[in-house]
C-alpha cells in the first residue's frame, strides 16, 4: 500500500508563496500520476493539478495555471506543487493523492480511480 504525508502548509499573505511537499511510502510513487486536490470549507475537493508517471505531462486547474507548478523527485518519491501569487480563494486543505496508473485522467475528479491520499496540509491565504 502506498502511504502519503502532505507538508509545508500554513499561512501566507495574498500574493505570497509557498511549496508544499508530498512524501511517499511503501509502494513505489514513480510507478503512478500523482496529483495535488484541495478543498475550502463548504466546498467540493476539486483537482488542482496532476503529473504523469515520469513527469513529461502536466496538468492544471485553470484558476492556478501560470501560478502553481507541480513537479516530481523520483529520488525522493516525493512531489511538489510550488505555488505562487496566492490569492484568498486558494484557501483550503491541500490533499496529495497516488493514481492507479502512469497517465493523469483527463479530468481531475477525486474518483476511486486514485488508490491513495495523504491526510492533507492546510493552507490558508489572507491579510
Amino acid at each position: 500500500q502506498l502511504q502519503l504525508v502532505e507538508s509545508g502548509g500554513g499561512w501566507v499573505q495574498p500574493g505570497g508563496s509557498l511549496r508544499l511537499s508530498c512524501k511517499a511510502s511503501g509502494l513505489n510513487p514513480n510507478l503512478y500520476a500523482m496529483a495535488w486536490f484541495r478543498q475550502a470549507p463548504g466546498k467540493e475537493r476539486e483537482g488542482v493539478s496532476c503529473i504523469s508517471s515520469p513527469g513529461v505531462y502536466t496538468d492544471y486547474a485553470d484558476s492556478v495555471k501560470g501560478r502553481f507548478t507541480i513537479s516530481r523527485d523520483t529520488a525522493e518519491d516525493a512531489v511538489y506543487l510550488q505555488m505562487s501569487n496566492l490569492r484568498p480563494d486558494d484557501t483550503a486543505v491541500y490533499y496529495c493523492a497516488a493514481h492507479k496508473y502512469r497517465l493523469c485522467p483527463e479530468e481531475m475528479q477525486p474518483s476511486s480511480a486514485f488508490q491513495s491520499w495523504g491526510p492533507g496540509t492546510q493552507v490558508t491565504v489572507s491579510s
